[in-house]
């Protein structure tokens, strides 16, 4: 915990690997704000807790449209003056093979996993520059980097994630802000739906770890690279997933 609370934006955090990231950075003093297209009992109970309330900023939002993106971000520069952290966590998958995937659906997955992070990083490092200072992490995941089938589109815009990353270090790095990606494995949350009992003891099998993640395994990597002593670390992209793609 630093001496003085950070203002931390995590997009997509009402439920899944966001609300472990948001519980995180909230139990460690922080401000949190996040979004999602409609809230949750989650997001009603750090609303309503006493410990919290004071801390926590939800705002509906669907990150695809850039109005959308800009009242966000507003309504927390509005609260609490500056946003210390940005975690681009939200996210969405359409299963299906290339061929039968319908325009539609790739739309769906573009604009929110990758224009949406393209609207709020732009958004956000305008606000770091003045400060030089700020850290910005894009939630990706292994299937960007191994791929795997039914999940082309997804996969193609976590990789593009990633080269976000990687550009976007460069271009901030002179001014004070690091911009890192995790690359998450196999979770208990939306990263094993669809799958049955016995691919997910199958996952488990090939993994070293002997387990599926748990979203504290990331959010305890997203702590590391967001402490304001962390400020050599950019362009880097940290594989959570027990050794299973190492």
């Amino acid at each position: 915990m630093t001496s003085e609370p950070r203002v931390v934006i995590i997009t997509g955090g009402s439920r899944g690997l966001g609300a472990g990231l948001v519980q995180s950075y909230l139990d460690s003093g922080d401000r949190v704000a996040t979004c999602s297209r409609s809230g949750t009992p989650q997001v009603e109970t750090w609303q309503d807790d006493p410990d919290t309330s004071d801390r926590f900023l939800f705002v509906p939002a669907d990150l695809s449209k850039s109005a959308d993106a800009e009242t966000f971000v507003k309504a927390v520069v509005d609260r609490w003056g500056q946003v210390d952290v940005l975690v681009n966590n939200a996210g969405v998958a359409r299963d299906g093979v290339l061929g039968l995937t319908s325009d539609d659906d790739i739309d769906t997955v573009i604009d929110l996993n990758l224009k949406g992070t393209l609207y709020m990083s732009r958004l956000v490092s305008r606000r770091m520059l003045v400060r030089k200072r700020g850290s910005i992490v894009n939630i990706s995941s292994i299937v960007g980097r191994s791929g795997y089938r039914g999940l082309a589109v997804y996969s193609a815009t976590k990789a593009a994630q990633e080269g976000l990353t990687r550009a976007l270090a460069r271009e901030l790095g002179s001014s004070g802000i690091t911009v890192n990606a995790i690359a998450p494995g196999y979770l208990r949350t939306e990263m094993s739906h669809g799958l049955d009992e016995a691919q997910l003891q199958q996952i488990v099998r090939r993994t070293p770890a002997g387990r599926l993640g748990d979203p504290e395994d990331v959010a305890r990597a997203c702590q590391f690279l967001t402490d304001p002593r962390n400020n050599y670390m950019t362009g880097q992209v940290l594989v959570i997933d027990g050794g299973l793609t190492g």
